[in-house]
């Protein structure tokens, strides 16, 4: 009986060193998920706004203008802030083929949240999850 009980608690010391050591690998890579698929969402936003905005800049009248406010609506409509102007390039006289295009090019600085403390709690000089700056460009025949 006494062999039985000393078993047991060796057993339940296992068990919370066990958890000690996965509890904080499944909460890294639960962060790891979510905040990658933040990255993917603003980055569909993103593509999604360049594609507007070139759409609105294939055709005579709009301004660059015009331009940067429907790429900053379609942002703000996704939930991402509105950006500066040297953010969102834009070139009409793209050289394509027999005719000209208009590129329309977003630059989002996109910060994890989560991802970067978390992994400088584990390793103090680490980079993962630094702030990049994502870019979509859509390139689009002028009419």
């Amino acid at each position: 009986m006494r062999f039985t009980s000393a078993r047991h608690r060796r057993e339940r010391g296992a068990a919370l060193v066990e958890a000690a050591i996965t509890v904080p690998i499944i909460l890294l890579i639960s962060v790891g998920i979510f905040e990658f698929g933040r990255a993917y969402q603003t980055w569909q936003v993103l593509t999604n706004a360049a594609r507007e905005g070139a759409r609105m800049a294939v055709i005579e009248g709009p301004t660059d203008g015009d331009v940067r406010d429907r790429v900053n609506g379609y942002l703000a409509g996704g939930g991402l802030s509105k950006l500066a102007d040297g953010n969102i390039l834009i070139n009409r006289t793209v050289p394509l083929g027999t005719a000209t295009a208009s590129k329309v090019t977003v630059n989002y600085p996109f910060k994890f949240m989560v991802l970067n403390p978390v992994v400088k709690l584990v390793v103090k000089t680490a980079t993962t999850g630094s702030d990049i700056t994502m870019s979509a460009t859509t390139l689009m025949r002028n009419e």
